[in-house]
């Protein structure tokens, strides 16, 4: 049979062979040192402001106490884990649908080399992380007078 023609059964067996080489090289989503956009848990947006590096993990049901936030050599991890709510498969219990991340989770974001490790604050409400890490004072641009 031509490569051209060949059946949707055999291209999505082929999907998936190159899905499971695809996963063998790299690392489960979120588990990576960079992850990219949109592959792990939790979401992040990352942007600096004049004076900081701030970071927003959309994370809902998590237990602050359960998050581990550190900054090491230029790197903020934000790890922690968010536990199943789903029922116990049983007898009269059936799951259909399971789209919701669960389990631990690591994440890991470069930070730029004006940023201050000395300075990090962290809130969450609402299912929103906010860290935000203040840049050193000899980064930030100053005026000199004239004399």
């Amino acid at each position: 049979m031509s490569p051209l023609f060949r059946s949707s059964a055999d291209l999505f067996a082929e999907l998936n062979r190159m899905q499971s080489l695809f996963d063998q090289v790299f690392p489960t989503p979120g588990s990576s040192i960079r992850s990219g956009a949109g592959s792990g848990f939790p979401v992040l947006n990352v942007g600096t402001t004049p004076t900081s590096v701030e970071v927003q993990a959309l994370a809902p049901g998590l237990d602050p106490a359960r998050l581990e936030i550190t900054v090491d050599r230029g790197l903020l991890v934000i790890a922690g884990e968010r536990a199943s709510e789903l029922p116990a498969q049983g007898e009269r219990t059936s799951v259909y649908a399971n789209e919701r991340f669960t389990g631990r989770f690591r994440r890991v974001v470069s930070l730029p080399e004006d940023a201050d490790p000395a300075r990090v604050e962290a809130s969450y409400r609402d299912g929103l992380l906010r860290i935000s890490v203040a840049k050193r004072e000899s980064s930030l641009p100053r005026r000199i007078e004239v004399n």
